[in-house]
């Protein structure tokens, strides 16, 4: 069995994360060829280089990166243990941070309802960080380790080689709501009704976008496209003023009746929009993480 150095790989943490290597120098307080040294005692025994050597800079090569990954990991959920170890033996005050990487095109409702089962796990005080933005890049950042979880519409790419696991959590079926008129309009034979209706459709990098206009083709229904709209609450707005109907996951559709005075037309046969997580291993056994997923399991199709 190869044991691992922790002192080398922490050496090569440092560095990794120092903008040079007299910058780890310094916080290390030792020489930078003493850091050398062990950094190279770490690429010997493990038998990958980690490091390209230009110059005087070091660049992570792709092997490297990859140990950062998991270094990350080692040395964050130190400090994490060191937290909890804290926060068991009288600390009342000891607040978790949550960070999430949310897909600016997953259902803000449905975001909300996964997001409250971790702030309200019960376990310690949340505090919730949560940023929006394209899955794959969230995805990247989440392999940097600054996000526990993200949550998308969409599969995201994964390198073989990190540390994580992507799932699907489930599924919802689409509907679609517009105001008492328009839903009165085209009621009646749904969904063949909907040729030439007025339709809000979000823009084409979402998922649910591609899921909709094969459902439309599959149907040979042209709909008219009154507006593209990225952002689904300002979508809904729309929809709630009569522009046109518009599409909303299956889970949202009671509070957004409620919020917007809109009606059901009712789902679209075979149009689901699938829910994914990424994580790292690890951070399925933090309480807030898993009890995001644990709410997915009860509220999603499966």
């Amino acid at each position: 069995m190869i044991h691992l150095n922790y002192q080398h790989l922490y050496y090569f943490w440092i560095v990794a994360r120092a903008d040079s290597l007299t910058a780890a120098a310094k916080k290390l307080k030792i020489s930078p060829s003493t850091i050398s040294t062990q950094i190279k005692l770490l690429e010997n025994h493990i038998n990958q280089e980690l490091f390209e050597r230009r110059s005087r800079s070091l660049i992570l090569t792709e092997r490297g990166k990859v140990c950062l990954a998991y270094a990350d990991d080692i040395f964050s959920l130190g400090t994490e243990l060191l937290d909890s170890m804290r926060s068991n033996v009288g600390n009342p005050n000891h607040i978790y941070r949550l960070r999430v990487g949310v897909s600016s095109h997953l259902p803000k409702l449905l975001t909300y309802e996964l997001l409250s089962a971790g702030i309200e796990c019960g376990e310690f005080p949340v505090h919730l960080v949560c940023t929006q933005g394209d899955p794959n890049a969230l995805v990247a950042d989440l392999a940097l380790h600054h996000f526990d979880i993200v949550l998308s519409d969409m599969a995201v790419s994964l390198a073989s080689d990190l540390p994580i696991e992507s799932r699907i959590l489930g599924q919802c079926n689409v509907h679609l709501m517009a105001t008492p008129d328009l839903a009165k309009k085209f009621k009646k034979d749904f969904p063949h009704s909907l040729h030439n209706a007025p339709l809000l459709l979000p823009d084409p990098e979402a998922k649910m976008r591609q899921l909709l206009e094969d459902f439309f083709m599959n149907m040979d229904i042209h709909p008219q496209v009154v507006a593209e709209i990225s952002d689904s609450g300002l979508l809904k707005s729309f929809g709630k003023y009569g522009i046109g109907l518009f599409p909303v996951p299956s889970i949202a559709v009671p509070q957004v009746k409620a919020q917007y005075g809109v009606e059901d037309l009712g789902p679209l046969e075979g149009v689901k929009e699938n829910i994914y997580a990424s994580f790292s291993a690890s951070r399925q056994q933090n309480p807030a993480v898993q009890a995001i997923l644990d709410k997915a399991e009860k509220i999603l199709l499966h």
